[in-house]
């Protein structure tokens, strides 16, 4: 039987812009190429998890436009129940995107009908008490954030929050997080720290949650909990061309990892959990876009044979 995971979030139609460099304050850069692509921290995290092998109910809110029904059916086409998928009066959410020829980038979010999502339905609750895993981001209301946390506490569904966009966080909703994943800039932000260095910013953050995952982009992720666990992951070795949702793909994978193996309480199961987001990562990296470039388990699969096969 699947792992199933639920996605409390975000969903945003991506309007992307390629160019030879990203712009510096005041500067116009001329650009190259244009698309639009679904996307959404939280409903591209529900892709990943979808398409990495979980059953995956996404809880959001998208606007009555024509970015909404767009942004409606490719969740569907991805394979995520959309069930709890609210269409609210107005404009569905926005993230302007700019991606250099490095494969950098900077993301700019109107949350548009992301900020409906005010509370939570006695069926969403039902739907969050049922998962193995609740999936959180902060691209909605933050007391919201907090209410889904609360609820999956209560049943005994695991609660892994992506910190991001970094934001300072409340203590109650720190109080039940049981895995949190950030990569640098948002441990600091979480933290209160001005450090980079990630054995600083994983004693810190440790002192908040039980567990931190801390990506560290090409160089893979960083592993600390409180029982003395230590782990330093590396990633696959790729050519990138479009990191935007590399770090979607790894907490989406990671969560259905993480659900698989039953919390992955063993330093072993926590290895191979962190590896196979690695690889999910880089695989989605090799490719443009957001949402579509999202891998399916298959390429998750080889490229963690490929990249960790043997290692202990």
């Amino acid at each position: 039987m699947s792992a199933r995971v639920v996605v409390v979030g975000s969903t945003n139609l991506d309007l992307v812009v390629t160019a030879p460099q990203l712009p510096r304050p005041g500067e116009t850069v001329l650009g190259e190429d244009f698309r639009t692509v679904p996307g959404g921290k939280g409903a591209n995290q529900a892709v990943a998890a979808a398409r990495a092998g979980a059953a995956c109910d996404f809880v959001g809110a998208v606007g009555d436009d024509e970015f909404g029904a767009q942004l409606r059916a490719s969740l569907v086409g991805s394979g995520v129940d959309v069930g709890r998928l609210r269409t609210v009066p107005g404009a569905s959410g926005v993230a302007l995107i700019a991606v250099d020829r490095s494969a950098e980038n900077f993301i700019v979010v109107a949350p548009g009908a992301n900020g409906a999502l005010t509370d939570l339905s006695a069926e969403d609750r039902a739907t969050i008490a049922a998962a193995d895993v609740l999936l959180l981001q902060l691209e909605v209301p933050m007391p919201t954030v907090v209410r889904a946390a609360d609820w999956a506490r209560a049943a005994g569904t695991i609660v892994v929050l992506n910190a991001a966009p970094a934001a300072e966080l409340p203590a109650e909703l720190l109080d039940l997080v049981d895995v949190l994943v950030v990569n640098e800039h948002e441990a600091a932000t979480v933290a209160g720290l001005a450090s980079d260095e990630p054995a600083v910013l994983l004693d810190a953050l440790l002192e908040r949650v039980p567990r931190v995952v801390l990506t560290l982009g090409a160089r893979g992720a960083a592993y600390a909990d409180r029982r003395g666990l230590r782990l330093d992951v590396p990633a696959p070795l790729i050519d990138a061309v479009d990191t935007t949702a590399a770090g979607d793909a790894f907490t989406g994978a990671l969560a259905v990892s993480w659900a698989e193996r039953g919390g992955a309480v063993s330093e072993e199961s926590v290895a191979a959990s962190l590896r196979w987001a690695c690889a999910a990562g880089a695989a989605c990296a090799r490719r443009p876009g957001a949402s579509t470039a999202l891998p399916e388990r298959t390429a998750i699969d080889a490229l963690y044979d490929a990249t960790y096969r043997g290692a202990s």
